[in-house]
């Protein structure tokens, strides 16, 4: 029977918080409970993968640095310049930035180190029980969705996946919200159709390695 115990479940209280915060978080990004957020970091998301699909890392790293060093510089001298001109004291126009505690706390990087074990252990078990066949309906499964990313592998490459991910990652949501009960319906029967196939396909198997799940 497959192990029950999901990685949030081994959390300690300080990282299922960072964890919940987080993907609170990523999931008001997503479905654009701020428009000018979600378009801000859709927009950077997709110049930095369209950018790196025709760049190598180093350059697209160094370009981003560069452009941001680029603004910064200007802003300090042109704020420099307004507080000459205008004999005012402001002092220095990102002070509040320098200023802001961005000091990564031992409590916060443990927790953060400890929230990425659970989740490789989880991985590492789950991966375990898939490829030694511990059930054999979720290893077929996934020897199913491996068969399909081969041919998936061998249209695209990992950035053009990646940007067609991050496409369909902001843009999902909002398609869902608009036609929940249609896609909700499509999910169902499809689900169900699966499930057919592969009690019927575990029903021709002979009984020495069939397994049906247990609850």
């Amino acid at each position: 029977m497959a192990d029950s115990t999901t990685p949030s479940d081994q959390m300690d209280p300080s990282a299922a918080a960072l964890l919940k915060q987080n993907t609170a978080t990523v999931f008001q990004l997503l479905h654009w409970a701020e428009p000018k957020k979600s378009a801000c970091v859709f927009g950077l998301s997709q110049l930095v993968l369209v950018s790196m699909a025709t760049f190598s890392l180093i350059s697209v790293v160094s370009y981003l640095l560069l452009a941001a060093l680029c603004v910064t510089v200007t802003f300090r001298v042109y704020k420099s310049v307004i507080q000459a001109v205008q004999k005012s004291d402001e002092g220095h126009p990102f002070k509040v930035l320098l200023q802001r505690d961005i000091v990564v706390s031992p409590e916060t990087l443990g927790g953060a180190v400890d929230q990425s074990l659970v989740h490789l252990n989880h991985f590492l078990h789950q991966s375990r029980r898939l490829l030694l066949v511990e059930d054999l309906v979720d290893s077929l499964k996934l020897a199913g969705v491996m068969w399909v990313m081969t041919y998936i592998g061998s249209i695209f490459n990992g950035i053009t996946i990646l940007i067609l991910a991050d496409i369909i990652a902001f843009t999902s949501p909002l398609i869902y919200q608009k036609n929940k009960t249609q896609i909700d319906r499509y999910i169902q029967l499809i689900g169900s159709r699966m499930e057919e196939t592969m009690i019927r396909l575990q029903d021709k198997l002979p009984g020495a390695v069939r397994r049906m799940k247990k609850d």
